[in-house]
């Protein structure tokens, strides 16, 4: 059985109607400077926006961007040695997601209650909450197992996960790694055990949001192509893109080709794949700033161990920490916010104990998270 929906699995396209201008001009090979076959604003003289941002943006501004993000990807694979077509470049983490539910799952109606004939998906109950939110909006069968607890330890399970793959013939099996909220990493030998364990027509999505803050981030495997999984990681978190919204997903060329039929062409603009361009061929300063966050990750939770804080181990830039009750959670979460400080709670249930905590300068400032430390007391 096809690992794709079923819809995309049985014809040829759909294709992009508007694959843009320098898809046309690499298929030419050659440049088309008289651009008057569009409806773009190239005539409209930006003034205001150059005045206060430059001419530079206002120039990127008139265009739509590269539907195929062709030089983003060309720099992406020179950084991670890989080739281009086995990478795909999208509106964010988030915006991969909802295209890689588009393209692995079926649908179904849904009435009142939870949907009962779109694919089942497998996810870890309290995990990144915003793949849930697309898994009901796209109408699949979402069942959640616990997370693996014990003292200093909090992860998704593993075998858990691979058991409900199996028992449900699911479609998709989701996992953070590093975890949002607890900030677990499991090694790559795990990852891909729990995909050789899922059923032959199931997808290990795999959510790198935060593959940038592990210590083997930049080894030459990191990164590598895994058959039966779809890597997604971000600008968002350690280049500092969040506002632009620029992702991108490593994966084989033939599933890439499957998620291009259903992505908006123009969802990353051409701002934000100049900008992405440029963070990608200045690495160094990337990597001084992921540096940083990591000495700050370590100081918040040296300062909050003394406070008697249970603090999870993270591979992230965040630190999360587990009190004893979804109720203290959630005091002292209003309390800081009382105070002009947010910090993150889980809204889900099974996690409404945690506290997630970045790891900036701002945290460190002394008194900034003495609520957290009176409530230990």
């Amino acid at each position: 059985m096809s690992r794709f929906a079923r819809h995309l699995d049985t014809q040829d396209g759909p294709h992009n109607p508007f694959p843009g201008l320098p898809a046309l001009e690499r298929r030419l090979g050659h440049a088309l400077p008289h651009r008057i076959g569009s409806n773009e604003g190239l005539d409209m003289p930006h003034r205001a926006l150059s005045a206060r941002f430059g001419p530079e943006l206002a120039a990127l501004a008139r265009t739509y961007g590269d539907a195929e993000a062709w030089s983003l990807r060309t720099c992406l694979g020179q950084a991670l040695d890989l080739p281009r077509d086995a990478l795909l470049v999208d509106a964010g983490a988030d915006s991969l997601m909802a295209l890689t539910l588009r393209a692995l799952c079926d649908s179904g109606p849904c009435d009142s209650g939870p949907c009962q004939t779109g694919s089942p998906v497998i996810t870890s109950a309290g995990t990144y909450p915003t793949w849930s939110y697309f898994v009901r909006g796209h109408g699949c069968r979402e069942i959640e197992v616990d997370y693996a607890s014990a003292t200093g330890h909090l992860a998704p399970d593993l075998d858990a996960l691979a058991a409900a793959a199996v028992r449900e013939g699911a479609r998709v099996v989701y996992l953070a790694n590093p975890d949002n909220p607890s900030g677990h990493l499991h090694r790559d030998a795990d990852v891909l055990a729990l995909r050789d364990a899922l059923p032959d027509d199931c997808t290990l999505v795999l959510d790198e949001a935060y593959h940038d803050f592990r210590d083997d981030a930049w080894a030459p495997a990191a990164s590598a192509v895994w058959p039966g999984v779809i890597r997604l990681r971000t600008f968002s978190k350690a280049h500092g893109l969040a506002g632009l919204r620029v992702g991108y997903a490593i994966a084989p060329p033939e599933t890439l080709a499957v998620m291009m039929k259903v992505r908006i062409h123009y969802a990353v603009s051409s701002l934000a794949l100049a900008a992405a361009e440029t963070l990608l061929t200045n690495p160094e300063e990337t990597r001084a700033h992921v540096a940083a966050v990591i000495q700050r990750r370590e100081a918040l939770s040296s300062w909050l161990a003394a406070q008697g804080a249970e603090v999870l181990p993270s591979a992230t830039n965040f630190v999360a920490v587990r009190l004893d009750s979804a109720e203290r959670a959630a005091a002292v979460h209003r309390r800081l916010l009382d105070e002009g400080t947010l910090i993150h709670r889980p809204a889900h249930p099974a996690l409404g104990h945690l506290l997630r905590i970045s790891a900036l300068e701002d945290a460190l400032v002394p008194g900034r998270l003495d609520g957290i430390a009176e409530a230990l007391r």
